[in-house]
C-alpha cells in the first residue's frame, strides 16, 4: 500500500546543506558567547536568554531533521552522526547556560523581575516567566553549577548513549515469522510490529511470536539498558536530595506539570473501574471467538464476519476520513490537514529499516509540524494517523507564540491527539448504517479503553515497582519478566489469556533516555481529552475558539491551572476523572450490546 514520505526542502536540502551547517555554526557561536558572559548583571542575563533562545531553536531544528532521517532508516550512519553531534552541542549549551539558570533560579525577586521586564527583537522576556518561575520553585533540588555542568557533559555518552543503543538494536533487528506449513518470512522489526495492528490473521500471531523470539535473544542487553537508565536517574536524584528527599516520581511529575494528588486521583478512579476495562477486553475476545483476549489480538483490527476480509483503507481514503471529521469541528482544521498532505509533512510509507511506533515532531525555526508512522491500511492505522495529526495541529495553533511557551508537557500533549481520535470515531459512528459498521467504530472505542485503562496502568505499575527494587540493586532480565507478568496479571486478570512478560523490552517507551514514566500521561490525556471533548456538544459554535485557547495555554500553565481556567474543574479531586470514565463506560456498554446482538 502506497503512502507518502517527507519532503524537507522547506528547511534543509540534505545533511550536507550549508544551511544546516550554518545553523550548527551559529549555535556554536552562541555557546561561546555565553561562556564569555558573567551572570552578575541584569543585562547579561537578558543577553544570555536571547542567545539561549536562538541556539535552542536552531539546534532543535537540526536535531529534529537528523532524527527524522534516522528513524526512517535506522542504518543511516550519517544522520546518526548529526544526531550525536547535536546531542553534544545541546549538552554544551546546557553547560554554558547553567550559571545563568542558577542565577535566575536563586536570585532575589527584584533582580528576577528586572530581567523579565526587558525585551529583545523577538519580544518581551516575560515569555520565560512561567518556566523560570517553576524553576525557582524547584531550587531546593538544584545542584551547584559545576555539578550540573558535569552531569550534562556525562549524559551524552552515558544515559543518552543507552537510549541510542536501544534504537540502534531495534531499528536494525530482523525477525522471522514461522507459519504452520513450515515456511518462514523475514522482515524488519517495525514491519512485524505493524502486523499486530492490522487484520492479517494469518501473519499476526506468528509476528507476535517472532518479535518475542528476536527480542528475547537480546533481553540481557535490554535489561542492562533499563538498569543503566534507572540507575543513572536514581544516582542523580540522590545527589539532588541534599536539602530534602527527591522521590523518583517527583521529576516525572514536574515534567508532566501535575501534582501527586492529581496522579493519585486519576489512578484511583481508573483502578475502581478496572472491571469495566476488563469487560471491554472480554467483549473484544468474543468477536475473535475466544473467551479471553490473546496478546497478539489486543491491538488488532476488528475481524470480519463471514467470508469477508477486514476492511483496508488507502492512505488517501484515510486522509479523506480525517479531513471530513476535522471539518465538522471547524473548516480551519480541515485546511490544516490539506496543508500537511500538500507539503509532504507526513512520512507514512513502510520501510524495512524504519523505527517502530508513530510520533509527531516539528522543525523549531519554521514551526513546521511533522508526522511519522508506518501506514498499513487498518482502521487502527487511520486513527493513529488522526492521533498524530492532532499533535501536529496542536503545534500549528501555537506557531505564532514565543517558542519557550510552546513546550507543553506530555500530559497536556495528548489532549489534541486523543481529541482528534474522538472526532474521527464519532464522525464514522454517526454515518454508520449497518450494525457491522457501528461495531467497527465501537471496537476502536473498546480497544482504546483497554490500551489506556489497562495497558497504561500496567506500564506505570511495572516501572514504579522496578524503580523501587532498582534502589536495592540491578534487576536481572528474569526478574524483569516476573515483575512484568505480576503487574500484567494484576490489571488484566482473566481478561487476557497470558501476560506479555517481555513487554518491558518490546515497548520502546521504557528505554527512552530523556524521560522516565513515559506512561501515565497517556491515561491522563485520554481522560482529560474525553472531558474536553464532552464540552463540544455543550458549547456548540463557541467550542472551537475555546479549544484553541486551551491548547495555546498548555505551554504556559500547569495541567491543574489549564483545567481550572478552561474547564472549571479540580484535577486533584476524583469527580472529573469519574465523569470521563462514565463517558467511556457508555461507549463500552454500547459495544457489549452490539457484540451480543451480532
Amino acid at each position: 500500500m502506497s503512502a507518502p514520505s517527507w519532503d524537507f526542502s522547506f528547511v534543509y536540502q540534505s545533511l550536507q546543506d550549508t544551511a544546516l551547517q550554518n545553523d550548527l555554526a551559529r549555535c556554536s557561536d552562541n555557546i561561546a558567547a555565553l561562556k564569555n558572559l558573567s551572570p552578575d548583571t541584569v543585562e547579561n542575563c537578558q543577553q544570555a536568554l536571547s542567545l539561549f533562545d536562538e541556539a535552542s531553536t536552531l539546534l532543535q531544528s537540526a536535531s529534529s531533521y537528523a532524527g527524522c532521517l534516522s528513524t526512517v532508516d535506522a542504518t543511516d550512519a550519517e544522520a546518526k552522526t548529526v544526531v550525536v553531534k547535536a546531542d553534544v552541542m545541546e549538552s554544551n549549551l546546557t553547560q554554558a547556560f547553567s550559571p545563568f539558570e542558577d542565577k535566575l533560579a536563586t536570585s532575589d525577586a527584584d533582580f528576577f523581575e528586572s530581567v523579565l521586564s526587558g525585551s529583545d527583537s523577538t519580544g518581551s522576556y516575560q515569555r520565560h516567566a512561567f518556566s523560570l518561575t517553576r524553576l525557582r520553585e524547584q531550587q531546593v533540588f538544584r545542584l551547584s553549577v559545576p555539578e550540573a555542568q558535569l552531569l550534562s557533559a556525562m549524559q551524552v555518552d552515558g544515559k543518552n548513549a543507552w537510549g541510542r543503543l536501544y534504537d540502534d538494536i531495534t531499528g536494525t533487528l530482523k525477525v522471522s515469522l514461522k507459519f504452520p506449513d513450515g515456511s518462514e518470512e523475514e522482515m524488519g522489526l517495525s514491519q512485524a510490529a505493524s502486523l499486530l495492528y492490522g487484520g492479517d490473521t494469518y501473519r499476526r500471531e506468528p509476528a507476535w511470536h517472532a518479535i518475542r523470539e528476536a527480542m528475547g535473544k537480546q533481553e540481557v542487553t535490554f535489561a542492562a539498558i533499563l538498569n543503566a537508565l534507572a540507575g543513572n536517574r536514581l544516582t542523580e536524584y540522590e545527589k539532588r536530595s541534599h536539602t530534602k528527599p527527591l522521590h523518583f516520581l517527583d521529576p516525572a511529575l514536574e515534567e508532566a506539570r501535575i501534582v501527586q494528588p492529581t496522579l493519585d486521583a486519576m489512578l484511583d478512579a481508573t483502578k475502581a473501574s478496572q472491571d469495566l476495562s476488563r469487560r471491554a477486553a472480554k467483549a473484544m475476545a468474543k468477536v475473535f471467538g475466544t473467551s479471553q483476549l490473546k496478546p497478539w489480538d489486543e491491538m488488532a483490527a476488528m475481524p470480519s464476519f463471514g467470508a469477508s476480509k477486514p476492511a483496508l483503507y488507502s492512505f488517501e481514503e484515510a486522509i479523506a476520513i480525517i479531513r471530513k471529521a476535522f471539518e465538522s469541528v471547524d473548516k480551519e482544521m480541515a485546511e490544516f490537514v490539506d496543508m500537511m498532505v500538500e507539503k509532504n509533512l507526513i512520512d507514512a510509507a513502510p520501510q524495512p529499516n524504519k523505527s517502530m511506533g508513530a510520533y509527531c515532531t516539528k522543525i523549531a525555526k519554521t514551526r513546521t509540524p511533522l508526522v511519522f508512522m508506518s501506514y498499513g491500511g487498518s482502521m487502527s492505522d487511520v486513527l493513529t494517523l488522526a492521533h498524530e495529526l492532532g499533535h501536529a495541529f496542536h503545534n500549528w495553533v501555537m506557531r505564532d507564540m514565543p517558542f519557550v511557551e510552546t513546550e507543553y508537557p506530555m500530559t497536556l500533549a495528548e489532549t489534541a491527539s486523543i481529541f482528534a481520535e474522538n472526532v474521527v470515531r464519532d464522525a464514522l459512528l454517526e454515518k454508520a448504517e449497518s450494525d457491522s459498521d457501528k461495531l467497527l467504530m465501537l471496537w476502536e472505542e473498546a480497544q482504546t479503553a483497554v490500551a489506556l485503562m489497562l495497558n497504561i496502568p500496567v506500564r506505570y505499575g511495572f516501572e514504579k515497582a522496578f524503580y523501587e527494587q532498582r534502589q536495592q540493586g540491578e534487576c536481572s532480565s528474569a526478574k524483569l519478566r516476573a515483575l512484568m507478568a505480576e503487574t500484567w496479571n494484576e490489571w488484566y486478570g482473566d481478561a487476557m489469556s497470558e501476560p506479555n512478560d517481555l513487554f518491558w523490552a518490546t515497548k520502546l517507551h521504557f528505554s527512552i533516555a530523556e524521560i522516565s514514566f513515559y506512561n501515565y500521561p497517556y491515561l491522563f490525556g485520554y481522560l482529560f481529552s474525553t472531558g474536553v471533548y464532552a464540552r463540544r456538544a455543550e458549547k456548540g459554535s463557541a467550542f472551537y475558539s475555546d479549544y484553541k485557547a486551551l491548547l495555546r495555554d498548555t505551554g504556559r500553565m500547569s495541567a491543574e491551572d489549564v483545567a481550572k481556567a478552561h474547564l472549571g474543574v479540580d484535577l486533584t479531586k476524583p469527580d472529573f476523572w469519574q465523569q470521563s470514565i462514565q463517558i467511556a463506560e457508555k461507549r463500552i456498554e454500547a459495544f457489549e450490546a452490539l457484540v451480543e446482538k451480532i
